[in-house]
């Protein structure tokens, strides 16, 4: 192996990944994917490994993988074919993030061989409405039905053509369907940019050492991992962490873990965590196999590919029918977003014992899922808005926690207010940084922030979010971060208080007030502390 070759293709590859990102968003019809960037890219081999990724969604990337396994098993593809899919009982996460998987074939222009299989290429986008009983997809429900359409792997192209019984039986179940359509077409544009950057990287440089290379790539991705993994001390690392509740129940939803140390590998355990839960913050397997590939990930140099090869040395134990590998029909909208940000927080509460001096405090652990749907007349058009809010990250042993940003299993952007207005009929009358919301101590974690927004029709609005009863931890004497809220104030200021999983009828004139959590601090604060 030719190391220099090697930091040459991983720059290939990752190159690849990044620029099928820059042609979903320059193309996607949603702010939520062409503002907030809430979009993954990647590059597998021909057995479905991934050899590389754009640095986009974490929550995406790991599992991922998954999603691509269950369409090779699914269907046999062939050149110019691509699945979809977005059923997390079947390779997905939760609804809204539809995923779309393209082979990349040999070309012959003289069409005298037949086509070799080289590659895959996949992208995933969240989609502002996939369907269900509430405009955003993200509401209150009880059993997976009520989320939206589920999308088996199934073929969307077939030998270059639109299948358009499938797209149009996808769009008649969505909102926004406009909207929706142009989100479709990007991703599909997206897989094509890769495909083709593929195809010239194999012209150029032959499929055998490009191929070898990519095996290359995910072994030395899993020999840097076995490496940190020998300088962790040997041991088991115990810790636990609760959900606030389900939305359904008063009760809080316990997520445990066991983390085994053993040489140059690691089994992650978490059994012992709550069974699955009425309410929509179940996570389906692969949510929880990608939390602990990002913690895992986060431990070790951020040049090391982000490869199939991180993950290898570690072993995942999820006990099926538990809240961390929810079995069918249970809900699972908050899976993504809200139970994959408790299951870092646990990871990282228990390998902080081992390795106290790299762990930072809690973050705000929570997306606050904000989902705002109704009548725009400007256009006379339904319409979905979704965002997920900013808030503290927690305290690092160096340094202050950052305010005012997306952190862990999320990395997204906030919708300028100027994209906001002009697409949804809605005014932002308050944005800022929450002040004081981080948990103090030696290094204080960092704020969370104020967002009010102002109906201008009727909507229905739905919030899906956490830590609004058991604050953001903190560590090493660190104080916690202040719990998030949430207010309706109608058009004559009077203010109620809203729960952290809701699902409401608003009129024309209202507002609704979000305060995020801050981060954990880290440290006992002294005088001389920041």
């Amino acid at each position: 192996m030719d190391s220099i070759k090697l930091e040459i293709y991983r720059s290939i590859y990752s190159s690849v990944a990044e620029e099928m990102g820059m042609s979903l968003r320059r193309t996607a019809f949603s702010p939520n994917i062409k503002e907030r960037r809430d979009y993954s890219c990647a590059v597998f081999d021909r057995q479905g490994r991934v050899i590389a990724q754009g640095d986009h969604m974490p929550v995406h990337l790991g599992s991922m993988p998954m999603s691509v396994k269950a369409a090779i098993g699914s269907c046999e593809m062939g050149p110019g074919d691509i699945v979809v899919l977005n059923d997390p009982y079947a390779g997905g996460t939760h609804l809204p993030d539809v995923t779309m998987v393209m082979p990349v074939f040999s070309r012959d222009q003289k069409k005298t061989v037949k086509p070799r299989l080289l590659f895959f290429v996949a992208n995933r986008a969240h989609h502002a409405d996939i369907g269900g009983s509430t405009p955003g997809s993200m509401g209150s429900a009880t059993e997976i039905y009520q989320e939206g359409i589920r999308i088996p792997p199934i073929k969307l192209v077939r030998r270059g053509e639109l299948v358009g019984d499938i797209f149009n039986l996808l769009l008649a179940n969505v909102r926004g369907r406009e909207e929706r359509e142009g989100d479709f077409a990007a991703q599909m544009g997206a897989l094509q940019v890769g495909g083709d950057r593929l195809l010239e990287v194999v012209e150029r440089y032959g499929f055998n050492e490009a191929d070898r290379y990519a095996r290359y790539l995910v072994d030395y991705a899993a020999r840097i991992m076995r490496l940190k993994l020998e300088s962790i001390p040997d041991g088991t690392y115990q810790a636990q962490e609760f959900l606030d509740n389900d939305g359904e129940t008063d009760d809080p939803v316990r997520i445990a873990v066991s983390i085994t140390i053993s040489g140059d590998g690691a089994r992650v355990d978490f059994s012992g965590s709550a069974p699955q839960v009425a309410g929509p913050i179940n996570a389906v397997e692969a949510i929880t196999v990608s939390a602990v590939y990002y913690v895992f990930r986060c431990l070790i140099r951020g040049d090391v590919p982000a490869s199939a090869g991180i993950i290898e040395p570690i072993e995942v134990i999820a006990p099926p029918g538990t809240v961390v590998n929810a079995l069918p029909p249970a809900p699972v909208a908050g899976g993504n977003v809200e139970t994959s940000q408790r299951i870092v927080d646990v990871l990282f509460k228990a390998l902080s014992a081992a390795i106290p001096d790299i762990v930072p405090a809690a973050s705000q652990g929570t997306m606050n899922n904000l989902t705002i749907g109704g009548w725009d007349a400007r256009y006379a058009r339904e319409f979905a808005y979704y965002e997920t809010i900013a808030g503290g990250m927690g305290a690092r042993p160096n340094a202050d926690g950052i305010s005012a940003v997306h952190t862990h299993m999320t990395n997204s952007l906030n919708t300028p207010i100027e994209a906001l207005e002009y697409a949804y009929p809605l005014r932002i009358k308050r944005y800022e940084i929450r002040r004081g919301s981080g948990g103090h101590g030696r290094y204080s974690g960092g704020d969370g922030v104020v967002r009010e927004i102002e109906l201008l029709t009727d909507a229905s609005v739905s919030l899906l979010s956490d830590r609004r009863i058991l604050p953001p931890y903190g560590l090493n004497g660190g104080e916690p971060g202040q719990t998030g809220e949430a207010e309706l104030i109608d058009g004559q200021n009077s203010r109620r208080t809203l729960p952290g999983k809701f699902s409401i009828r608003a009129r024309s004139g209202d507002r609704i007030l979000i305060r995020t959590p801050g981060g954990g601090g880290w440290g006992i604060k002294t005088r001389t502390s920041s």
